[in-house]
C-alpha cells in the first residue's frame, strides 16, 4: 500500500485557504437580497428564460422572445437555472454571481500557489476577495462576474499545458476563452494575445510542435465560442427573437459594433453618449485613466505595487532558462494587465467603471508573485533593499489619496494607512539592509505593510456590502464615492433621469409603471401573445418582472434598435397578437406624434423617425384608454387599444 506523499505546503496555507473560503463567503453572499434586481435589463432577461426555453437559448427580454438582450446568453443562463431550481427571486439570481466569486478566489489562490509559493498566493488571493469592484460585481447580476471566472479557468488550463506541455489541456483553454465569449464577446479575447506570447516562448517542445498545438487551441475557441453565433444566425428568422444592439439583426452585427465600441464607436445601437463624447461613464481616454476619479477607488488601490513587482520579476527571472514557469508567469499576469489596461484606457465607446473587474485577478497574482520577488530582490543585494519599501510607501499614498477623493469617508483612514505603511516601510528597509536580524520584526513589518496596503480596499468592500447597488451604474464603495463627476454629477447621465433617453425625442423617460397599469393590461389582455407593446426595454421590465409576460419593448435597450418597423407592428394588431401599445410622454402632441430629429425617416408626416412614425399611427389608430378607467396613481404616459 502506497503512502500517502507528504504535503510540502506549511500547516499555516491551508489556514489562510479556509480564511480566504469564509471571507469570501461572507464578502459575497452577505445580504445578498439587498441588492434586489440589481441591474434589472438583465434581471428581466433571467425571468423570462426561468419561464420560456426560447427565451432562455436566445437570452431574450421577454417571455415571448421578442428582442434579445445586447449580449450573448451564458451568464443570464446560469442565473435563469438557478432560478428554475430555487424559484426565481434577488437571492437565487445573484446566487452565481457569488458562487462564481468565491471560486475566483480560490483559482487565484491556487494558481499563484503553484507560480510562486503560499505567501505570494495568501497575498493575492486577499487582494483578489478585496479588490472593491470584485465585491460590487460577484454580488450583482451583470456577464462581469461569469467573464471573470471563466477566464480564471481559462488561465487554469492554461497553466496546466504550460507546465506539462499538454495539447488537450491547451485546447481546454481555448474551449474556455470561447466559452467567454458566449458571455461577454470580445472582450474574452483579449488575453488571447498574452496566451499566444507566454506558450511561444515558454512552453515545452519546438516551436513547430508549440505552434500547431496553438492552432488547435484555435480551433478550440472557434468551436466554443462560435456555437450560439451559429445557431442564431442559421435559425429561421421569422420564429426567433431580434438580435438586441443591432441594426441587422444580426450576431455578427452584434460582435462588430460591440467591438466599435472598444475601438472607438458608439458601443451598439441605442448607447448612450455624454456631452463630450461616448466614453463618459469612465471618464475621458489616457493612460492614467485606470486613476482618475471613475475608475480609480474601484480597481488602482494596487496597482503601483503591483507594476513594481512585474518589473522585479522580469529582471530576477530575465537569465533563466526559456521554459521557466517562475518566468511565465510574470509574462501571463503582466501581459494580461497590461493589455486589459491598454484596451480600457483607449476605448472611446461606452466603457463602464464595473468592466475593470477583469483586471482583478492579474493585478492580485502581480501583487503576491511581485511583492515575494521585490523581497527577494532587496534582500540579496543591500543597494536595492528601498525597493520594496518604495513601493509599499508609494502604494500607501496612493490609497490614502483614493480615500480622500471622498469627502467625509471614514474620516481619519487615510492618514492612517499613510503613517502604517510608512513606518512599515522604515522597518522594512532595516530588514532587508539587514541593520537587524530579528525574525519578529520581520513578520512585524511584512504584517503591517498587508494591514496598510489592503486597509483602503477592505473599507470600500465593506461599504459595498452594507448598502443596496442596483441600477446600470453599479460601482463599489461608499454611495457618493462614483458620481459621473466633471462631465456629468449625480448617478445618472446629465438630462436622464429616467434612466435612459426617449430615442424618438432624445429627451427622458420618467414613466412610472405601477401595479393598477399591470393589473389592467392583465385583466384585459384577452388571447393575445403579447401583453403590450412599449416604448423600450426601460418601460417593459417592470411589467416582465411584474407578470413574467410576453412584453414588445419597441426600439429594445434605450430605444434605439430599429424593431419592429411600423409595417411589422400593424401586421402583429391585424394578427392579434397585441392589442395594446403604451406610448410614455405623449401628452401634448397631436395624435400622440413625436417631433422627430430634422431629416429623420420618411413616411406619413416628414421629419418623422421610426419611433415617430409608430407613435404617430397609434394615436391615430387606436384608441385611448382613459386614465380613470386604469385608476393608475402614477403618470406612465398614453394606452392605446388597437385592433
Amino acid at each position: 500500500m502506497k503512502r500517502r506523499a507528504k504535503s510540502t505546503h506549511p500547516w499555516w496555507s491551508y489556514a489562510v485557504l479556509a480564511g480566504l473560503v469564509v471571507l469570501a463567503a461572507l464578502l459575497y453572499t452577505w445580504a445578498l437580497s439587498r441588492n434586489g434586481m440589481g441591474n434589472d435589463y438583465y434581471a428581466a432577461a433571467v425571468k423570462s428564460a426561468s419561464v420560456s426555453w426560447k427565451a432562455f437559448l436566445f437570452g431574450s427580454l421577454d417571455p415571448g422572445s421578442f428582442i434579445t438582450l445586447d449580449k450573448p446568453p451564458l451568464a443570464l443562463m446560469l442565473q435563469a437555472l438557478s432560478a428554475r431550481v430555487f424559484g426565481f427571486s434577488s437571492w437565487s439570481m445573484l446566487l452565481p454571481q457569488a458562487l462564481a466569486g468565491i471560486v475566483s478566489v480560490l483559482i487565484v489562490y491556487r494558481l499563484v500557489r503553484r507560480w510562486s509559493g503560499d505567501i505570494a498566493a495568501a497575498l493575492a488571493g486577499l487582494a483578489m476577495a478585496l479588490t472593491p469592484v470584485a465585491v460590487v460585481m460577484f454580488r450583482f447580476n451583470n456577464p462581469d462576474a461569469l467573464l471573470t471566472l471563466v477566464l480564471l479557468l481559462a488561465a487554469w488550463a492554461f497553466w496546466s499545458a504550460l507546465e506539462k506541455g499538454s495539447t488537450w489541456k491547451l485546447a481546454g483553454a481555448g474551449a474556455l476563452i470561447g466559452l467567454a465569449f458566449t458571455t461577454k464577446m470580445l472582450e474574452a479575447f483579449v488575453i488571447l494575445p498574452a496566451f499566444v506570447l507566454v506558450y511561444l516562448v515558454c512552453g515545452k517542445g519546438s516551436l513547430i510542435r508549440r505552434g500547431l498545438q496553438l492552432l488547435g487551441a484555435a480551433a478550440a475557441v472557434v468551436v466554443a465560442g462560435g456555437w450560439w453565433v451559429a445557431v442564431a444566425e442559421l435559425w429561421p428568422i421569422a420564429s426567433r427573437p431580434y438580435i438586441g444592439g443591432t441594426s441587422n439583426n444580426s450576431v455578427l452585427g452584434l460582435i462588430f459594433s460591440r467591438s466599435a465600441g472598444y475601438l472607438g464607436g458608439s458601443g451598439g445601437a441605442g448607447a448612450p453618449r455624454g456631452p463630450s463624447g461616448p466614453a463618459f461613464f469612465a471618464g475621458s481616454a489616457g493612460w492614467l485613466r485606470m486613476f482618475n476619479n471613475l475608475l480609480g477607488g474601484q480597481i488602482s488601490w494596487l496597482i503601483p505595487l503591483a507594476l513594481l513587482g512585474l518589473v522585479a520579476g522580469l529582471y530576477q527571472t530575465a537569465r533563466r532558462p526559456r521554459t521557466d514557469l517562475a518566468r511565465a508567469g510574470f509574462l501571463l499576469w503582466g501581459s494580461w494587465t497590461l493589455l486589459f489596461v491598454g484596451i480600457f484606457s483607449g476605448a472611446r465607446g461606452v466603457l463602464h467603471p464595473y468592466y475593470t473587474v477583469v483586471l482583478a485577478p492579474s493585478l492580485a497574482a502581480l501583487l503576491g508573485g511581485g511583492s515575494v520577488a521585490l523581497w527577494r530582490i532587496s534582500a540579496s543585494r543591500r543597494w536595492l533593499a528601498w525597493l520594496l519599501p518604495a513601493g509599499v510607501a508609494g502604494t500607501g499614498v496612493w490609497s490614502a489619496a483614493l480615500l480622500n477623493r471622498t469627502p467625509g469617508y471614514l474620516s481619519g483612514l487615510a492618514v492612517s494607512i499613510e503613517v502604517c505603511t510608512a513606518i512599515a516601510a522604515v522597518l522594512l528597509a532595516i530588514v532587508l539592509a539587514r541593520l537587524v536580524r530579528w525574525r519578529t520584526l520581520m513578520y512585524g513589518a511584512a504584517g503591517l505593510a498587508v494591514v496598510g496596503l489592503l486597509a483602503g480596499p477592505f473599507a470600500y468592500a465593506i461599504s459595498t456590502v452594507s448598502r443596496s447597488v442596483t441600477g446600470p451604474f453599479a460601482a463599489a464603495g461608499p454611495g457618493d464615492s462614483y458620481a459621473f463627476g466633471s462631465p456629468m454629477g449625480g448617478t445618472s447621465p446629465a438630462g436622464m433621469p429616467g434612466g435612459f433617453p426617449d430615442m424618438v425625442t432624445g429627451a427622458a423617460l420618467e414613466v412610472q409603471v405601477d401595479d393598477a397599469l399591470i393589473s389592467y393590461l392583465v385583466e384585459h389582455r384577452g388571447t393575445t401573445k403579447f401583453l403590450v407593446a412599449v416604448q423600450g426595454s426601460q418601460v417593459a421590465i417592470p411589467i416582465i418582472l411584474a407578470t413574467s409576460q410576453p412584453v414588445i419593448a419597441m426600439g429594445g435597450f434605450g430605444g434605439g434598435d430599429p424593431t419592429p418597423t411600423l409595417t411589422e407592428l400593424q401586421g402583429m394588431v391585424s394578427a392579434g397578437l397585441v392589442h395594446y401599445v403604451l406610448l410614455s410622454g405623449t401628452r401634448g402632441f397631436p395624435g400622440g406624434a413625436f417631433p422627430g430629429p430634422p431629416g429623420a425617416g420618411t413616411g406619413q408626416t416628414p421629419g418623422l423617425s421610426q419611433a415617430g412614425r409608430i407613435a404617430q399611427w397609434v394615436g391615430q389608430r387606436g384608441t385611448e384608454v382613459p386614465s380613470s378607467e386604469i385608476n393608475a396613481s402614477s403618470q406612465f404616459g398614453v394606452l392605446y387599444y388597437l385592433q
